[in-house]
């Protein structure tokens, strides 16, 4: 099938037969292209791989043919016309940004980030010159007022990790486009099978591919997609729109157009900096991939039975999940995850922390481990583990409680998961 064809499939056709198209003879399933280098026939082509002036592959730093197809399967199903495979979530997040800024220069980032994501834009960029303000979710007046003329960038997650939050992404894209600035959406707790953020205006998508997209914990890594659709020729970006005298004095937006953001994420930070996907990986995740549609229903199945035995449960202080009719965010929900809610849940055990880890400790399926979103049902205290480098105060901005059970919720039988629950709610 053609690219086009392809793009026309529903979502969880794109899931199994998106990316890689076999040719006459070739092997059905996409192979593991596990070589760093490619072999050519003059040197006239490789100096012109280097000069930008051919496409293909020459050095597995920059990229390959098993992380192309996994590459092109995930922009198929973002919406978008590029995508660029990263050795992880945080390099994803790092790449996305470095792409279109340096010292500085100046981010807006909504505040319910997951805590790595945090530390990152609001204390480790800040040593390279780029400051960041943190904004609470959704709030307008407040983005508007963090608007400067060294602003570069919004940056928001779909549906925040772990206090799963809900991005209005439409209104959000549209005070972004009205100063000029990109939005770029962290899609990894809904993936694209719930959400597909550049249909609501989001001009950058990024994964932890590590999570759901992979699915079984198996392999880290992250993906950037490129929606194409912004103008970056609007006056904030000479880094895509000037001369780049690495490259002879090529401009970016001249010489690829729509491609300029992704080419230049790949032919400048990928190649100075190396943090791409290593092959195995990306085979592992494609196949991740081909079962993602199937697992996003089971896990929001589950989350939505789940979040509301514990709605109702004595020992439950507080919940959040969007599914849940009596959400703050269930008109975002409404509009933004029509498929499923994905599983994640947050909330309190009455009783205070030690309450909550006696609670954690207690249970016998549901696994305590440092990680969300793969097949198996895990818990996490996340003032304690995840987000501890936080404050008191940015933990209680970032609407983390000190209670707070961050619940990542399997594809496991819903009663065998209920069951444990409930076992270690009777243990304290």
């Amino acid at each position: 099938m053609q690219e086009k064809d392809i793009r026309n499939l529903k979502l969880d056709s794109i899931c199994v037969q998106g990316g890689y198209q076999p040719k006459n003879g070739e092997p059905r399933i996409a192979p593991i292209v596990q070589s760093t280098t490619y072999k050519y026939d003059n040197a006239d082509t490789v100096g012109n791989l280097f000069d930008l002036k051919e496409s293909g592959y020459f050095y597995t730093r920059l990229a390959n043919p098993t992380l192309g197809y996994l590459e092109e399967k995930v922009a198929q199903l973002e919406g978008g016309i590029a995508a660029v495979a990263t050795s992880s979530g945080q390099a994803a997040t790092l790449l996305s940004i470095l792409t279109i800024c340096s010292n500085g220069d100046h981010i807006i980032s909504m505040n319910n980030l997951y805590g790595g994501t945090h530390t990152l834009l609001g204390s480790t960029i800040g040593r390279f010159g780029i400051s960041t303000s943190f904004v609470n979710l959704n709030d307008i007046d407040e983005i508007r007022a963090a608007v400067r003329d060294n602003t570069k960038l919004i940056f928001a997650e779909t549906i925040g990790n772990p206090a799963v939050g809900v991005l209005d992404i439409e209104k959000v894209a549209n005070v972004a486009h009205e100063y000029g600035l990109p939005l770029i959406v962290d899609n990894t707790l809904a993936s694209p099978v719930l959400c597909r953020p550049i249909d609501f205006g989001a001009d950058i998508v990024t994964h932890s591919s590590t999570k759901y997209l992979d699915g079984h914990a198996t392999s880290v890594g992250g993906i950037i997609v490129d929606s194409g659709k912004f103008d970056w020729t609007g006056g904030r970006f000479d880094c895509l729109t000037e001369p780049d005298p690495n490259y002879h004095g090529l401009s970016y937006t001249k010489s690829f157009g729509n491609l300029s953001y992704t080419t230049r994420a790949r032919a400048v930070f990928m190649r100075d900096f190396g943090p791409i996907m290593s092959p195995f990986n990306g085979f592992l995740t494609n196949l991740g991939i081909e079962t993602l549609a199937l697992r996003m229903e089971r896990h929001s199945k589950n989350a939505l039975a789940i979040a509301q035995y514990l709605e109702g449960h004595d020992k439950v202080e507080w919940i959040r999940y969007p599914g849940l009719k009596s959400s703050e965010d269930k008109d975002l929900a409404d509009k933004y995850l029509k498929n499923g809610a994905s599983g994640v849940i947050a909330f309190g055990v009455k009783g205070g922390i030690e309450k909550t880890k006696k609670w954690i400790d207690s249970l016998k399926l549901i696994s305590l481990v440092v990680h969300v979103a793969d097949v198996r049902s895990h818990a996490l205290h996340p003032a304690s583990m995840t987000h501890r480098q936080l404050s008191e105060e940015d933990l209680l901005k970032a609407g983390i409680k000190p209670n707070m059970v961050r619940l990542s919720v399997g594809i496991e039988n819903v009663e065998d998961i209920i069951n444990d629950i409930d076992q270690a709610f009777k243990n304290i």
